[in-house]
């Protein structure tokens, strides 16, 4: 069984919640649990929350949760290249898978609530990056 970390945003909160439920049953149905779940304020937080995961022993990977919606700069695009590099770098640096389940940047509140699957898409990388790397 693949134990799963998950790092979820509380901006968007009502997107977010429901891709961790998502993200909660597909675990099951792969025969895999998310052990450990921490909030964070945005998807920008994220590195220091996966970090902390990544570090125990009883995690085989983590899952990133979070919902970019487009505003009127780019921070948006900003806040998800920078995150989405710095996720790349701890899953290289402490040798375990972590899943970008994070929607956007471009889009707007609907399209969000289109893409809570994406949820289901991160646990699937996560498992099977682990039963890849065994």
């Amino acid at each position: 069984m693949v134990k799963l970390g998950a790092v979820v945003a509380e901006f968007n909160f009502d997107i977010t919640q429901m891709m961790l439920d998502l993200a909660r049953e597909h675990a099951k149905f792969l025969d895999s649990e998310i052990t450990e779940v921490i909030t964070v304020p945005g998807v920008f937080d994220m590195p220091l929350a996966i970090k902390k995961l990544l570090k125990e022993d009883d995690i085989d990977a983590v899952i990133t949760l979070g919902a970019v919606i487009e505003g009127s700069t780019s921070h948006d695009e900003i806040v998800v290249q920078h995150a989405s590099r710095k996720i790349a770098d701890l899953a290289l640096e402490y040798d375990k898978p972590v899943a970008l389940g994070i929607t956007g940047p471009g889009m707007t509140r609907l399209e969000a609530h289109q893409r809570v699957d994406y949820a289901k898409r991160a646990v699937e990388a996560a498992v099977k990056m682990c039963k890849r790397l065994e």
